[in-house]
C-alpha cells in the first residue's frame, strides 16, 4: 500500500513539473515572437513577394432576405490562411509548443472585407484569435452576421431562383502585395430555412484594373443561390386567388331576376384588390420587372372587371322595356339563332309550341273577322235566321230557336268557332233594326279586348325574346370567361422556369 502512494506521488510530481515547464516555453515563445514583432509589417521575407491569402467561408444560415429593401441576412465564419514569416519558431526550442494563438489586433491580419456590405458597422465580424503554428502558418475563422445587398428579382415570384453575390477583398492591398486565392465555401454545416432552400455557392476569382494603377485588384465572389418554397404563398396568396376567380365564374349562373349579380361581380373584384394590396406590401418599389402573382392578379381582375361588364350588358337585355323597340334582326339572327344553336339552347316551351303547330288547326280570332249586319241576306224557311257576314269566312249565320221568348243566339260558321250574343224574343225585321246600334257597340268592344290581349301577347314575347338573348349572352361569357381563366390561370403560373421543381418539391414532398 505504502508503495503504491509512493509511485502515484512521483507520477503527480511528472505531471506538474512537464504542466510548468510547458507554461515557462509559452511564456518565452510569446516573448521571442513578440520582441522584434511589428503588426503593420507586411509579414514576408523580402518585400517584393507576394503574400498569398487563401479565403473561404462556412455558411451556417440565411437568416432572412429583406425583398424590399433588397438585403441579405446570413450568419458566415470566414476562413483566412497565410503564411507568417516572422511567427516561427523550432519546436525543440520550445517544447511541447506547437501551436499559439494571438489576439487580431497584436500580429499583421490581412484587411479582408465585404464589399457589398449594408450593415451599419460594414465590418459585421467577431474578431477572434489568430491560430499560428509553429512554421508560421496562420488561420483566422471570424464569425459574423453579414447584412448585404443583394438585388432581388421578382420576375418569377412565388416560383423564385435568388442569386446573392457576396463580394470579398482586401480593401489597401492590391494584387502585387496580396494574392488572394479562393477555396471552395463550406456548406456541411448549413442550417435549413424555412422559406428558402439552399441550391449552391458556387464562388470565382476575379480581378478588378483601375486607371491609377497597374497591378491587379483581385477578389473572391461567392453566389448564394436559393430557390424560394412555395408552399406557404401557394397556400395563402395563389389558391385563394384561384378559388375567388372561380367565384366570378358563378356571375353568369345566377339568375337575373335574383338582383345580386352585380353585388357578386363586385365583391370578388375587391377580394381580389385586397390580395393584391398584401402582395404590393411585400415587393420592392420597383419598375424593373413585374411579379408573376402579381400579373396574375392583375389579369384575374381584368377578367372580373369585365364580367362586371359582361353582367351590365346581360341585366340591360333582361329587363328591357318593350316600348323601346324590337330586337334588331342581327341580334336575332346572332344570338338567338347561331350562338344559341352553337350552346345548344332551346327557348322555353319551344317543344310544346312546335307539337301543338303540327297537330292542330289554327283558330280564329274574333278581332280579325269583319262583321256585317244586314237583314237582306239569306232567311231561314221559319223566318228566325239573321245573316251576318265574316270576312275570310264562307258562311256564317245568326240563329235563335222559335221555341223560346228570350234565349241566348249564337253565331254559327263553318269554323270552329262560336260567338254567344244576346237575344230578345225572336228575330225579326224590326228587331234586328233595332239590335243594331247594341250589337255594334258590343263587337266594337270585343275588337277592343281582343286587340289589348294581342298587345299584351306581343309584348310578352318580345320581353321572353330578350331575355332569351339574355341566357344566351349569360352562357356564352359563362363559357368564354371559363375557357380564358383556365388558359391564364395555367399559362401565367407555368410559365415560372422552375414551377414544376417547386410543386413536386414543396407541395408533395
Amino acid at each position: 500500500m505504502e508503495a503504491w502512494n509512493v509511485t502515484l506521488c512521483l507520477v503527480i510530481t511528472a505531471c506538474v513539473w512537464r504542466v510548468s515547464q510547458q507554461g515557462e516555453a509559452q511564456r518565452k515563445l510569446y516573448k521571442d515572437l513578440m520582441a522584434n514583432y511589428n503588426p503593420l509589417e507586411r509579414p514576408v521575407f523580402n518585400d517584393t513577394h507576394t503574400l498569398t491569402v487563401n479565403f473561404s467561408f462556412s455558411l451556417m444560415q440565411i437568416m432572412d432576405v429583406d425583398e424590399k429593401n433588397q438585403v441579405l441576412t446570413t450568419n458566415i465564419w470566414l476562413q483566412l490562411y497565410w503564411y507568417d514569416y516572422y511567427l516561427q519558431w523550432n519546436v525543440s526550442d520550445y517544447p511541447g509548443v506547437t501551436n499559439v494563438r494571438f489576439p487580431a489586433s497584436q500580429i499583421w491580419k490581412p484587411d479582408i472585407l465585404l464589399y457589398n456590405s449594408a450593415d451599419e458597422r460594414f465590418d459585421a465580424t467577431f474578431h477572434t484569435n489568430v491560430l499560428v503554428n509553429s512554421s508560421g502558418a496562420c488561420q483566422y475563422m471570424p464569425p459574423g452576421i453579414f447584412k448585404s445587398t443583394c438585388y432581388i428579382d421578382v420576375r418569377w415570384f412565388p416560383f423564385d431562383v435568388q442569386r446573392c453575390d457576396l463580394k470579398f477583398g482586401s480593401w489597401t492591398y492590391g494584387g502585387w502585395s496580396l494574392d488572394l486565392q479562393m477555396i471552395e465555401a463550406d456548406i456541411t454545416g448549413y442550417i435549413a430555412n424555412g422559406e428558402w432552400d439552399l441550391v449552391e455557392v458556387p464562388g470565382r476569382r476575379n480581378e478588378k484594373f483601375y486607371d491609377c494603377c497597374k497591378e491587379p485588384y483581385p477578389d473572391v465572389t461567392f453566389t448564394v443561390v436559393m430557390r424560394r418554397r412555395t408552399l406557404y404563398y401557394g397556400l395563402n396568396l395563389l389558391i385563394p386567388c384561384v378559388l375567388i376567380s372561380t367565384l366570378a365564374l358563378l356571375v353568369f349562373l345566377l339568375p337575373a331576376d335574383s338582383g345580386e349579380k352585380i353585388s357578386l361581380g363586385i365583391t370578388v373584384l375587391l377580394s381580389l384588390t385586397v390580395f393584391m394590396l398584401l402582395v404590393a406590401e411585400i415587393m420592392p418599389a420597383t419598375s424593373d420587372s413585374v411579379p408573376l402573382i402579381a400579373q396574375y392578379f392583375a389579369t384575374t381582375m381584368v377578367i372580373v372587371g369585365l364580367s362586371v361588364i359582361a353582367t351590365v350588358w346581360v341585366l340591360q337585355y333582361h329587363y328591357h322595356d318593350p316600348d323601346g323597340g324590337k330586337m334588331p334582326k342581327w341580334t336575332r339572327i346572332v344570338l338567338l339563332n347561331w350562338v344559341a344553336w352553337f350552346l345548344r339552347m332551346k327557348r322555353p316551351g319551344e317543344d310544346k309550341v312546335r307539337s301543338a303547330c303540327h297537330n292542330k288547326r289554327p283558330r280564329s280570332s274574333l278581332s280579325s273577322v269583319d262583321l256585317n249586319v244586314s237583314t237582306g241576306g239569306p232567311q231561314a224557311t221559319n223566318g228566325n235566321m239573321l245573316f251576318i257576314g265574316f270576312r275570310g269566312m264562307d258562311s256564317l249565320h245568326y240563329a235563335t230557336s222559335p221555341d223560346s221568348g228570350v234565349i241566348c243566339s249564337r253565331l254559327v260558321g263553318t269554323g270552329d268557332d262560336e260567338v254567344l250574343l244576346p237575344s230578345a224574343g225572336q228575330a225579326s225585321s224590326s228587331s234586328v233594326s233595332g239590335a243594331e246600334p247594341d250589337l255594334a257597340k258590343i263587337l266594337e268592344e270585343v275588337r277592343y279586348i281582343a286587340k289589348h290581349f294581342r298587345d299584351q301577347d306581343e309584348e310578352e314575347i318580345m320581353c321572353n325574346e330578350w331575355k332569351f338573348a339574355a341566357s344566351v349572352i349569360d352562357r356564352l361569357c359563362l363559357m368564354a370567361f371559363s375557357l380564358f381563366t383556365t388558359l391564364c390561370t395555367t399559362g401565367i403560373l407555368m410559365s415560372a422556369p422552375n414551377f414544376v421543381e417547386a410543386i413536386s418539391k414543396d407541395f408533395f414532398t
